[in-house]
């Protein structure tokens, strides 16, 4: 019988974030007809977190509800007063149902709003847009 090799195995651990002492930021809340993702990052734009509602376990038409939206943004909230965060300017982009919620998860989450602004592209005349929805 041939000798049995040995499979030398190595584990691969995930480097641990380490905390970053940041006290102002900004909440990126995109907002789509489908779904609503939240990021909240550094004044220079790095992720301190991030949250959709479907990475949280909302799925098809219950991701576009503000419900969604809202825990959505609580989530993200969380993990970025984790690092120091205490105020956010937050900008606000497309046409979706979780935009007012979003923003009034993370005042109740604990962060200061500065800002509000809305960053939703509007085109000056460029693509045709699709046809229109017959439902």
């Amino acid at each position: 019988m041939a000798a049995a090799k040995q499979v030398k195995k190595t584990a691969t651990t995930r480097k641990r974030r380490e905390r970053k002492n940041i006290e102002r930021g900004a909440a990126h809340i995109r907002s789509s007809f489908n779904n609503t993702l939240v990021t909240i990052t550094d004044l220079q734009g790095n992720a301190l977190s991030w949250s959709s509602a479907g990475s949280l376990g909302f799925r098809g038409s219950k991701k576009s509800t503000p419900f969604a939206a809202q825990m959505a943004a609580e989530t993200a909230a969380r993990g970025a007063m984790e690092h120091g965060l205490k105020t956010v300017e937050v900008y606000v982009k497309g046409p979706g149902s979780g935009r007012e919620s979003a923003i009034r998860a993370l005042q109740t989450a604990g962060l200061d709003v500065n800002m509000i602004k809305d960053v939703t592209p509007i085109p000056h005349n460029g693509c045709r847009p699709p046809k229109r929805r017959r439902v």
